[in-house]
């Protein structure tokens, strides 16, 4: 299933407890359930003033229809092309 980058702009983001964060996550949850089709919710790393997600769904269309049902932002989705990490070093060393 296609992965995607959401970049989701929330002003003082960093400043958000624990207990927001759980309910935010909750209401993310339950939006994820009522679309009805496959969709994970993989992550989230919380900024300052922004919270990216990263989520898998068929289509951006879906993603953005998560946002809505969840009331969040969605300022930017990406498609994700490729991924990469500390490990991809040994593999290519491998060859």
């Amino acid at each position: 299933m296609p992965r995607f980058v959401i970049e989701r702009e929330i002003p003082g983001a960093g400043n958000l407890s624990q207990e927001e964060l759980a309910e935010i996550a909750r209401t993310s949850n339950e939006a994820v359930a009522s679309l009805g089709v496959p969709y994970t919710w993989v992550n989230s790393y919380v900024t300052d003033d922004k919270i990216y997600c990263v989520h898998e769904a068929e289509d951006a269309e879906t993603i953005l229809e998560h946002a809505r049902r969840g009331g969040f932002p969605a300022n930017n989705v990406s498609a994700v092309s490729n991924e990469f990490g500390p490990q991809s070093a040994a593999a290519a060393t491998a060859r």
